[in-house]
């Protein structure tokens, strides 16, 4: 005979009605309660009826994930995965899953509403590569529970969450300073590109702020690539005297930078610095290793998850935030 709920609770010492919101992940019940009730689970092998409790709740216990995908999506935005990783681990303990859905900015407004509209999920996570005013609207219109990852590049009333790229910037900067570089270099994405935008603001408010003068004609942007980088880097070595470190906004322009000072004979960090952002997925596997500014994106995806049940429960709940402090890793770069 299999295990009902109320033999879990009389095993557990609650009531039937504890079960349930321990299985719903009710807010009302406290972690002690919560664990208690999960150990005598396991402990009895009792197996909920999914389909029936979320047809009862009028639920999916289910969360969408909605990104750019593609190939070489894993080398080109490898901090994804760590985002994916740390929101399913949040969802998981709350007893949800975790659907990822391959969007564009194009179709994700579309999809937004399909998944609102035929009750596709309970929520829905968004990277901000694929959010648009656009999808903004949908989210409004559809009242859906939403966390967009990334801070959207106009104002908005939709939640979102973040790191503090500018300050990120500004850590970069000072470590650049404290080791005595003063012809400073920076490359970065295109103008669109928020992340690498906002990083490299930030770190020339801090050159500025210290009277450190970073030369327009040092600051370099274009495609995220090795190739971009390493044509940029070129540019930068024309003007005598040249950088003595370089600021990359990306492990991938890192690597091309590397690249072409090594193929033109010169030594990093003894003739040029080299620093960047982000651990993956090259800065401690290239020789020499790189300095970075990085983020622990496994918590900020456990944040995200954390936060979008939160919505779920409470739809009126705002949330603009920075979170997940960067931390400055010294390496041989510099």
């Amino acid at each position: 005979m299999s295990v009902t709920i109320h033999d879990v609770a009389k095993a557990a010492g609650v009531s039937a009605a504890t079960v349930s919101k321990v299985l719903n992940a009710s807010s009302t019940i406290s972690d002690e309660t919560a664990v208690r009730v999960r150990g005598v689970m396991k402990e009895l092998g009792y197996q909920p009826n999914a389909r029936a409790r979320s047809f009862a709740m009028k639920a999916t216990k289910n969360i969408l994930f909605l990104m750019k995908m593609g190939v070489n999506a894993a080398y080109e935005r490898p901090h994804m995965f760590e985002i994916l990783s740390g929101a399913t681990s949040a969802l998981d303990a709350r007893g949800y899953t975790l659907t990822l859905k391959p969007a564009t900015l194009a179709d994700a407004p579309a999809f937004i509403e399909t998944a609102a509209t035929q009750k596709l999920a309970d929520g829905i996570l968004l990277h901000a590569s694929v959010f648009s005013k656009k999808a903004a609207q949908c989210i409004e219109k559809t009242g859906i529970a939403h966390l967009v990852i990334g801070q959207p590049n106009f104002p908005c009333k939709i939640c979102w969450m973040d790191t503090d790229n500018n300050l990120s910037g500004s850590i970069a900067a000072r470590h650049l300073m404290e080791r005595g570089y003063k012809r400073i270099a920076m490359i970065g994405g295109k103008p669109d590109d928020m992340i690498s935008w906002s990083r490299l603001h930030g770190a020339r408010e801090a050159f500025e702020e210290a009277g450190v003068a970073v030369d327009a004609a040092r600051v370099k942007q274009g495609d995220s690539t090795p190739q971009s980088a390493g044509r940029m880097t070129r540019q930068l070595l024309k003007p005598e005297p040249r950088p003595d470190a370089i600021l990359c906004a990306n492990n991938i322009i890192a690597l091309g930078c590397l690249q072409t000072l090594r193929g033109v004979k010169l030594s990093v960090p003894q003739d040029v610095a080299v620093m960047t952002f982000d651990s993956h997925p090259f800065a401690s596997l290239v020789d020499p290793p790189l300095t970075v500014v990085d983020i622990n994106m496994f918590d900020m995806g456990f944040q995200a998850g954390r936060f979008v049940l939160d919505k779920v429960r409470k739809p009126k709940l705002l949330v603009q935030v920075h979170t997940t402090l960067p931390e400055l890793v010294v390496r041989e770069s510099t």
